[in-house]
């Protein structure tokens, strides 16, 4: 989409969001986030090793009640970057935790690990890779700890979860990777080793994204969510947690001949809902999440109107990254990001170290999207700046 024009200065004043980013891959990464130039960052946990490293960078640069009015400013004046954290478990790793609402629970010797990996892996791993496994840890563990960390960050979200059919487990360290390893990378992630052929077993992936879901709908937070060859089944995975709790759509013709006389006129007008705002003003815990983004999307176009459902009573956004969504020339994302409503289209970098180059990531893909809407830079970066304020506390609590 160049243009050869000279770009247009970047109104950053006006206040540019990253809806999903992963600064705690780079723990020295920290140093840089009071020197970037985005407002403010939603930040991923995703395994075990980082759960802690979220809370501890937002406990250094984490949004405050006496800091949120800042967020809103427009006019250049809202001080260093902040971070909202965001607490979960990724579907990559998922096989690490097992479902101990069942009977079978491993204990702490191998054996019982192997018997957990051999069932949620597939193909059945070999003895040699699941001794490279950590041992396993409980799902009602993790939600305990996941509880707790939501309770400390009243303004957290769950995530990263959700689930992903292709993605490979990476091959147990060898002397030559340990020798190429990279210092200042938060261990347990691939960090370049060679892929196997072992995959998570979608249904165990299921169970532990299911579990984050009903958490997340107990105490009212918004959830961003992977999904990778696994579209349908995400959307499925999602509306089962909303079963039965559809929003009840009534007709012009039923508001009208219920409506008194003196209401009837109104009636007439509008389609009203029997049930909360879908903007997740939460009134009571629910089973589903109150907001949900689609982190770098890459369903299928038809996908959107499932989501759109105006049944759904769960608000859902889709966010867009240079990384994912534009690497190549392909123009499927420009026709996603065209038939998204412009009150649903969120921005992001999905980068694993905080500084200028998530700043530069996140400059690229608000241009992009920009040029895609047909909007100036702008009325763009305000869109999106709302619907980000939006999406991560709710319309009701956005002044």
């Amino acid at each position: 989409m160049e243009t050869g024009v000279e770009k247009e200065a970047f109104p950053w004043h006006r206040g540019v969001y990253d809806a999903h980013c992963h600064p705690t891959d780079t723990i020295a990464s920290q140093e840089d986030v009071p020197k970037m130039k985005a407002r403010a960052l939603v930040i991923m946990s995703t395994r075990g090793e980082d759960q802690d490293l979220v809370g501890q960078f937002a406990d250094r640069y984490g949004v405050q009640s006496d800091t949120l009015h800042t967020l809103w400013d427009r006019g250049g004046h809202a001080g260093p970057t902040q971070l909202v954290p965001s607490f979960g478990w990724h579907p990559w790793f998922s096989h690490q935790i097992f479902d101990d609402s069942t009977s079978f629970r491993p204990g702490s010797h191998r054996l019982d690990a192997a018997r957990h990996y051999k069932a949620v892996l597939t193909p059945s791993p070999d003895d040699e890779f699941v001794s490279s496994l950590p041992e396993p840890r409980p799902l009602s563990g993790f939600l305990d700890q996941l509880r707790g960390s939501l309770i400390s960050f009243p303004f957290a979200l769950v995530g990263e979860i959700g689930l992903d059919r292709s993605f490979r487990l990476p091959a147990h360290w060898t002397p030559s990777d340990e020798a190429k390893r990279k210092e200042g990378l938060t261990p347990g992630g691939r960090e370049g080793r060679q892929l196997t052929s072992y995959r998570v077993q979608i249904d165990h992936q299921r169970k532990i994204m299911k579990a984050q879901l009903h958490l997340a709908g107990e105490l009212g937070r918004p959830v961003s969510v992977h999904g990778v060859a696994a579209h349908g089944v995400v959307f499925e995975t999602l509306k089962d947690t909303w079963q039965g709790h559809e929003r009840q759509i009534r007709s012009k013709r039923e508001l009208k001949r219920r409506s008194s006389a003196a209401n009837a006129a109104h009636a007439h007008q509008v389609t009203t809902f029997d049930d909360k705002p879908e903007d997740g003003g939460v009134s009571a815990p629910r089973p589903y999440p109150p907001r949900i983004c689609l982190h770098s999307y890459s369903g299928p176009l038809d996908a959107l109107k499932q989501y759109l459902d105006p049944a759904v009573p769960a608000a859902v956004y889709f966010s867009f990254s240079r990384l994912v969504n534009f690497s190549s020339r392909s123009d499927k994302a420009v026709n996603i990001v065209r038939a998204v409503p412009n009150h649903r289209i969120l921005v992001e970098s999905d980068l694993h170290s905080a500084g200028a180059a998530m700043d530069d990531l996140l400059e690229d893909v608000t241009r992009l999207i920009c040029e895609i809407k047909g909007w100036s830079l702008v009325e763009g970066i305000d869109t999106l700046a709302r619907n980000w304020q939006n999406f991560v506390f709710g319309e009701s609590n956005v002044k």
